[in-house]
């Protein structure tokens, strides 16, 4: 058995100077199929307006009603406290067949819990008022 060695090597052995795109092709089509996939979903939305920021002054009018929350879930009827849900409705009642009807304003602490303004506004709406406000500091200035 005998070897050649040093004859005929550099004709087999030409410079490629071609990329092999193979890969890259690859890459990108599996990037195209997960955008593909991925695209529907994350703009798949029911299409309606969302509602704006508004600031606007509260009217005080002495036929207004303002119901305020504390932190501790305590309720108060202007500067009364009122001592439970049923009470609550019973007051709201009574304001609800007054022509026209005043609006009520509730005014929550910062800490309170949702669900103790959540019992009020469903109060409300068991007692049938149509005119439901929430009173909020305006948001600060640019100092």
């Amino acid at each position: 058995m005998s070897m050649t060695v040093g004859q005929g090597v550099e004709e087999d052995q030409e410079v490629m100077s071609a990329i092999n795109t193979t890969p890259l092709v690859d890459v990108m089509l599996v990037l195209l199929i997960i955008f593909l996939i991925t695209i529907p979903v994350v703009i798949q939305q029911i299409p309606m307006e969302l509602p704006k920021e508004r600031n606007v002054p509260t009217q005080t009018k002495p036929e207004n009603i303002v119901i305020s929350v504390n932190k501790d879930g305590d309720v108060f009827w202007g500067m009364e406290l009122v001592p439970n849900s049923k009470a609550l409705f019973e007051k709201l009642k009574k304001v609800a067949t007054i022509v026209p009807q005043p609006e009520i304003h509730v005014r929550a602490d910062e800490e309170a819990r949702y669900e103790f303004v959540g019992r009020v506004v469903a109060t409300c709406q068991r007692a049938s008022i149509l005119k439901i406000g929430f009173i909020t500091e305006p948001p600060a200035r640019g100092v």
